[in-house]
């Protein structure tokens, strides 16, 4: 029933959507609603949101700076795995959404509210990252998802409610936008509209992180970027925490072109979907973290963990962060990680990426016995015994076709 919901805590961005969605749960649930408003590097002006939740009534804001969690918590952790869904997609939307969702869960514990709400929509695959993460963490929460309740189905008729109840609506949101965004400090998505159709090319003005690579500049930049225990910790020898360095990776690489992507992906709710995504610092942190951990991982751990990694990632985009498989990869992961300690030199060149050089005091790589000069420390009789070891089984294969 509509009616028993006392308190909901709202994921609010301050745009139409949720806008429209804070009035919307008063009329339809006549419940006190309370905003929150994450800063995960979306690069907005977030007091814009506080001023008008404010105008709208709402006496319970909360408006917080999360940049260097997501980065240390969430960005860091899943970059350990080195994570690509399907191969190309960096993960950015999904990766953020269980921060806000675990908030939300308690900012309504410490406000006494019994429900939680978002905008995401029914098709897509936000509304499952959201709400795994909710119950995942308060398994009796009542959740309220607006698109799958109302009949505001459409842009104009959400146009038309906000005009009713005097909620300001932006310029670029009242006739039909070419496309939807979602940024944060990881990434920005475009999705919708003139996208859907997966054989026309994204506009060139609609990017905000990446020049054109041909519009980047005739001279490459060179970075060095610095990793302990996994992680990034300073680049061109500056320590940095979390968010500045993901931030100071975007910058670079962005004016050098590097990071966009255009991709056609699975939706977990059963769809296919174009995106076109821009991440320029973490398509350098990847690149990085590869370089140093060829030099530091043994062979058979780091092929296994490459095994694993699509299963990570597949369950990073499906919204089960803070289910327990998860968990016990990352802990695999994680374990591995200790000695990937050391600096990769990047070259950045008019959209790609070059390894130029990697170093580490960890490094299991051995000058004396990689070397193709003569050496004391490698037999090379002994591969022919090797080698006939591993044929055996080829041999008799071929033996009983006979």
């Amino acid at each position: 029933m509509k009616g028993d919901v006392k308190k909901v805590v709202l994921a609010y961005s301050g745009g139409l959507d949720t806008s429209v969605i804070l009035r919307w749960l008063r009329d339809a649930y006549g419940c006190q609603v309370v905003t929150f408003t994450a800063d995960i590097g979306q690069g907005e002006d977030l007091q814009a949101a506080r001023a008008k939740a404010e105008a709208l009534g709402i006496e319970e804001i909360f408006v917080e700076d999360l940049r260097d969690e997501f980065a240390r918590d969430y960005v860091f952790p899943m970059f350990r795995a080195n994570a690509l869904y399907e191969g190309t997609y960096l993960l950015g939307t999904s990766v953020a959404r269980p921060l806000i969702a675990k908030r939300q869960i308690e900012i309504a514990r410490a406000t006494g509210a019994d429900a939680v709400a978002h905008g995401a929509t029914g098709k897509g695959n936000d509304q499952v990252r959201f709400e795994l993460t909710y119950y995942a963490l308060e398994p009796d929460i009542r959740i309220i998802a607006p698109w799958r309740e109302w009949d505001l189905d459409s842009r104009t008729k959400l146009v038309e409610y906000a005009d009713r109840h005097g909620i300001p609506v932006p310029e670029d949101k009242a006739g039909e936008p070419p496309y939807s965004m979602d940024a944060n400090l990881l990434h920005i998505s475009y999705e919708g509209k003139a996208l859907e159709d997966p054989w026309t090319a994204p506009d060139e003005a609609m990017f905000l992180r990446t020049v054109a690579p041909e519009a980047a500049p005739d001279r490459p930049a060179v970075l060095e970027i610095e990793f302990a225990g996994g992680d990034p910790v300073a680049v061109d020898g500056e320590k940095l925490g979390p968010a500045a360095l993901l931030a100071r990776l975007n910058e670079v690489a962005g004016a050098n072109g590097v990071g966009r992507a255009d991709i056609v992906e699975n939706r977990f709710v059963g769809m296919k979907s174009r995106g076109v995504y821009e991440t320029p610092g973490g398509t350098v942190l990847l690149h990085a973290r590869r370089a140093v951990e060829s030099l530091t991982l043994d062979g058979g751990a780091m092929h296994l963990k490459d095994e694993l990694m699509p299963r990570y990632a597949e369950l990073v985009y499906n919204g089960f962060w803070f289910a327990p498989e998860r968990h016990m990869l990352q802990a695999a992961i994680d374990d591995c990680q200790r000695a990937v300690n050391g600096t990769a030199r990047i070259k950045l060149y008019k959209g790609g990426v070059t390894v130029l050089g990697r170093k580490s005091p960890n490094s299991l790589y051995d000058e004396d016995v990689a070397t193709f000069e003569a050496d004391d420390v490698y037999d090379q009789h002994d591969a022919e015994g090797f080698i006939k070891l591993n044929a055996l089984r080829l041999r008799l294969a071929k033996g009983r076709r006979k």
